[in-house]
């Protein structure tokens, strides 16, 4: 009887230590439930929280369902939040923050929806009044290592602005011991004991998440201990701009979570999500035109130099042509230099013609070949209208098909918009902005509608009254980049005039375009003139 109690005792102590009996009867620690992790069930969740604290938990509530425990730090403390990253994304479990102030609710009610009972405090984290076991121990790596049971890979020092870029790049199955450059010794600090034993999540490969520039750090780490891949777009909220958030987006993850309060302030992030993951991108890369980026076009008709150089040559020699007209920029420029075209789809002319516009429109199965052979050689196309007496949309309306390409933009040609009684070489045209605008909204519906990168939209312009309303020119459509173009030609200093009457109270948000005219100007300025005497420097320069 006396042996069997022992036996007994033997037995519930070892159950009281979370172990077990093997087969062999050697003791063997139980390890907890591993935690679980699942995609946000909407296809775009934003964590717009501007408060670190309240950034890692809603970041957490997004991306799991329950863990054994969490490692915990205080916001202000930069060392314990960069180790603690490291531990977490080890671990496979939330990062969460407490306040700096001591103010709040801090992580209590995430802890508990978690199911946590143990969380691995580190640094200046207390872990005060909380209903968990708290395993608090200083910013040393060994120690921390130590007690989260994990093998930490070789210490990175981490600039100061380079919190988000270190966290990201964690490896979970051998994190780096991240620690600021400028870190003193840590502080020293009891023996607390190791974290019980659980295994990590299984990665969640269904979620991609975006972290702005004001994302926190807590957050990303918490994103990558769930396995999601994170990608950095800095201070350009708008998915569409980066070419590596397009790449990644185009792979259809079934959710993506955007991190940091700029997200909450992009306007239309649901469809310029959904246009990024159609994976097209506009020569030089990305769905945005500008800034970043100059377009270096050759402006003409196929088939016939008398109307510029576009069409002097077939459209193969246009596109090498194209290419050397931009390849003298790129050194000029801190900006992607692109070869464009600049196609006059319909032509202002001297005879009525059967529909009486006063414009020959040409089909638009003719202007694809060169319109398709420059999308496939990485040239950006404009398609220009010079309707008569019809109307800009009118015309827009029979190249829709064209338009509906991703590298395909339009303009627009006042100088060649006639009224009922003009004709063309007798007045210059002119349109009213309501006319322009209109084109603004068919053309950004459109654009909207196919989930197309950005297009240009070109106004031609040379005179102040050929755009009688410009000041209420309606910029606000993200789907469109609108640019005036300075086309007029003649001697540089007429030409500089121009240009600084264009610029004076202009619209908000417009990009700017300047011709070269190789006969008219006296003299042409050289791509070097072109970057240091017009100024700003243009977005799009076009030969003529």
């Amino acid at each position: 009887m006396r042996s069997r109690a022992v036996v007994l005792s033997a037995a519930i102590a070892l159950l009281a230590g979370g172990c077990s009996a093997s087969d062999d009867g050697e003791p063997s620690v139980q390890r907890a439930a591993a935690p679980v992790v699942s995609a946000p069930g909407a296809r775009l969740t934003v964590v717009a929280d501007a408060d670190p604290v309240d950034q890692a938990l809603s970041t957490s509530r997004a991306l799991f369902e329950s863990a054994p425990a969490a490692v915990l730090a205080q916001a202000d403390d930069r060392p314990g939040v960069l180790l603690g990253a490291s531990a977490a994304v080890g671990l496979g479990v939330p990062l969460l923050l407490t306040p700096a102030d001591g103010d709040g609710d801090g992580p209590a009610a995430e802890l508990a929806r978690l199911g946590a009972r143990t969380v691995l405090a580190v640094g200046d984290a207390e872990g005060e009044g909380l209903d968990v076991e708290v395993r608090r121990v200083p910013t040393d790596a060994g120690r921390v290592a130590d007690t989260a049971g994990l093998g930490f890979g070789e210490r990175q020092e981490v600039p100061t602005d380079g919190d988000l870029a270190a966290v990201a790049a964690l490896d979970a199955d051998r994190p780096a011991a991240l620690r600021p450059d400028d870190e003193g010794a840590p502080a020293p600090g009891d023996d607390v004991g190791a974290l019980p034993a659980f295994d990590r999540p299984e990665p969640l490969r269904g979620a991609v998440v975006l972290a702005a520039a004001d994302a926190v750090p807590a957050a990303v780490a918490t994103a990558r201990a769930a396995g999601a891949r994170v990608q950095l777009v800095g201070a350009d909220t708008d998915p569409r701009a980066s070419a590596e958030v397009v790449e990644l987006l185009a792979d259809d993850p079934e959710s993506v979570l955007a991190l940091g309060a700029g997200f909450g302030a992009e306007p239309g992030l649901d469809w310029k999500v959904e246009t990024a993951a159609t994976g097209a991108q506009l020569p030089g890369g990305g769905q945005l035109l500008f800034p970043g980026r100059m377009l270096v076009a050759l402006y003409g008709h196929p088939g016939t130099g008398a109307l510029g150089v576009l069409g002097e040559q077939p459209v193969e020699a246009a596109i090498q042509r194209a290419r050397d007209h931009a390849a003298p920029y790129e050194p000029l420029v801190d900006a992607e230099v692109v070869p464009a075209f600049e196609i006059i789809a319909t032509v202002a002319s001297s005879a009525a013609g059967g529909d009486g516009n006063y414009s020959a429109e040409a089909d638009p199965e003719f202007l694809r070949p060169w319109v398709e052979a420059a999308g496939e050689a990485g040239v950006y196309v404009v398609l220009d209208l010079q309707p008569g007496r019809t109307d800009f949309v009118t015309q827009a309306e029979r190249y829709r098909s064209l338009l509906e390409l991703p590298h395909v933009g339009l303009a627009l040609d006042p100088e060649w918009r006639l009224a009922p009684d003009q004709v063309h070489l007798t007045q210059i045209g002119s349109v009213p902005v309501e006319e322009v605008n209109a084109v603004v909204t068919w053309l950004a519906d459109l654009t909207r509608a196919a989930a197309l990168p950005q297009k240009l939209l070109v106004l031609h312009q040379f005179r102040t009254d050929m755009l009688p309303g410009r000041e209420r020119l309606d910029t606000s459509r993200d789907e469109l980049a609108v640019l005036i173009h300075a086309d007029g030609q003649g001697s540089q200093g007429d030409k500089q005039a121009t240009w600084a009457r264009l610029h004076e109270n202009p619209p908000a948000g417009i990009t700017w375009g300047w011709k070269n005219f190789y006969d008219e100007d006296a003299p042409m300025l050289t791509p070097e003139q072109t970057v240091d005497q017009v100024d700003p420097v243009p977005e799009l320069v076009s030969y003529q």
